[in-house]
Order: structure tokens, then sequence, then C-alpha cells
């Protein structure tokens, strides 16, 4: 099966679009949120983890806040690509209120890439090769399946990454992140049994935390490019 490729896609913001006001509007957020992160990035001092082994043909995603920073990069590009694919190849497997979900979530996650491009600078990891061969995008069973395993993925990575953000500034933005990942989650949830939105959390009502390396792991099948994470706060 041939691989699809990620290609770089403008939102439909014309006034009749249902993403135009409220991924407008986010936009504008999310570009005075990348000036501040920005600077703050500038001002991070580099870790001094950086004696780990790393495979010569592996990304680097880097120590410090710029490497956690790098590895929600990383995670957002594979979202995005796959909402992507989905808007333009699967839209008709779903309900008009579907389409429009699908849509909203693409914004979403094209919007979480492009901040944290922006805000990692020359810092950023290169564009990442996705695979996504394994899913039926003519199917609304498999596509919603592996939905839910990006978002579950998605929120118990910045559940476990979080704690180690030394940028109080950084910290605040991955929590604003989180918590729409976590409303992603729910949706998808709903979409898939309705009334399980909150299946995921846990006796305590809290969410899943995940490590870098298991995130990473599970993300695999669906990433060509090598990634390391040696230099990564432990």
């Amino acid at each position: 099966m041939e691989k699809p490729t990620q290609k770089k896609e403008k939102l439909d913001t014309r006034e009749g679009s249902g993403l135009y006001a409220p991924q407008r509007r986010m936009f504008l957020r999310y570009a005075g949120a990348t000036a501040l992160a920005t600077t703050l990035l500038l001002t991070t001092s580099c870790d001094d983890d950086d004696d780990g082994m790393t495979d010569p043909e592996a990304v680097d995603l880097g120590s410090g806040d710029t490497g956690i920073l790098n590895y929600a990069y990383a995670l957002e590009q594979l979202e995005a690509a796959f909402y992507t694919e989905v808007v333009a190849r699967s839209l008709s497997v779903f309900s008009q209120t579907e389409q429009q979900i699908m849509q909203d979530l693409k914004g979403h996650e094209s919007i979480h890439r492009d901040f944290l491009k922006a805000a990692l600078g020359s810092a950023a990891i290169p564009d990442l090769e996705v695979n996504f061969s394994s899913i039926n995008f003519n199917d609304k069973s498999s596509i919603l399946t592996t939905a839910r395993t990006f978002e579950d993925l998605g929120v118990a990575a910045y559940n476990g990454a979080g704690q180690y953000l030394e940028n109080a500034g950084f910290l605040t933005l991955a929590g604003k992140i989180v918590s729409v990942e976590a409303r992603h989650a729910a949706v998808i949830r709903d979409l898939i049994t309705n009334g399980t939105f909150s299946d995921s959390a846990n006796n305590q009502g809290l969410d899943p935390a995940m490590m870098p390396a298991d995130v990473l792991q599970a993300a695999s099948p669906f990433i060509v490019t090598k990634i390391s994470a040696n230099n990564l706060p432990k």
C-alpha cells in the first residue's frame, strides 16, 4: 500500500466554514503565546545530560525543556497528519455532525503542531515521516479506534512529561494543550460508544501518565522516522 505523505495544508478560514471563528480565535491566542514561548526558549539553558548513546540515524529530541517540547511536537505532528488524512479521505463515512468534529480535531492538532514548531524555532526537529498503512480509512471503526489511541496517548504523554518541565511558562502552556487533548479523547470515546467519555479515568478520577520512552514505543508503528529520546530528562 502506498504510504500517505504528510502535506502542509491550510485551514479553511472562509467565513462560511464551521472552523473559521473558533479556529481563528484559537490561532490568535496561540500566536501571542508563541512569542512568549520563543522568548522563554531562548533563555532556557541546555542540560548536561547529552551523553546518552544515540542512534546516528535517529532524530534526537534534545535535552531539557527543549527536548520535552520537541517530544510534544513529534506527537502533535502525528496527530495532525492523521486527522489531515481523515478529512481528506474519510468524511463520507461520517455523519454531518461527525464530519464537523473531525474537521475541528484536524484544526486543533494542526494549531498545536504549528505552535510548538514556532516556539522551538531553529531547535525544532524536522518533519516526521508517518505510516498509516495499518488504518482502514474507509472504515469508521478503524478510524475512531486509531483516534482514541492517539488521543489517549497524547493525554498520557503530556501528563507524564509535564513533571520534567523546568520553565513555569512552558508548564502552563502544556497544561492548556493537554486539556484540549483530553476533550478530544472524550468526544472520540463517545463517538465509539455513547456515555464512555470518561472511561479513561482511574479510580481517583485521574487520567493516566506515561513516560516518553513508553509513549514513543506505542507510537512507533505509525512513525517511520527514528526518534531518540535518550537525552530527555529522567
